[in-house]
């Protein structure tokens, strides 16, 4: 069975986006936090600040270029169609 999605909720979109970018940036940002513990290079007194800053300002822009790309996905499915996937019922077990 072929289906297509022909629009994407804006707001709901770019909150699931957004916050998938949050918890990726929160890792990444405790690897940055090893790694400036372990190194032995001079620290700049803002680098902790970047840290806890750096998931907030991530998922900030993931939203806001999340919710634009919605926003231009519906508008480009509503001429040419949405994207098209196949699906295949399977038996539970």
């Amino acid at each position: 069975m072929n289906v297509q999605i022909t629009r994407v909720s804006l707001f709901q979109t770019a909150k699931v986006i957004g916050a998938l970018y949050f918890v990726g940036a929160i890792i990444g940002a405790v690897f940055f936090f090893v790694a400036s513990l372990l190194s032995h290079a001079p620290k700049p007194p803002y680098a902790i600040v970047f840290i806890v800053l750096a998931p907030f300002l991530y998922a900030l822009l993931g939203f806001v270029f999340t919710f634009i790309g919605a926003w231009v996905y519906n508008q480009v499915a509503r001429v040419v169609g949405g994207i098209e996937y196949t699906t295949t019922e399977v038996r539970d077990f």
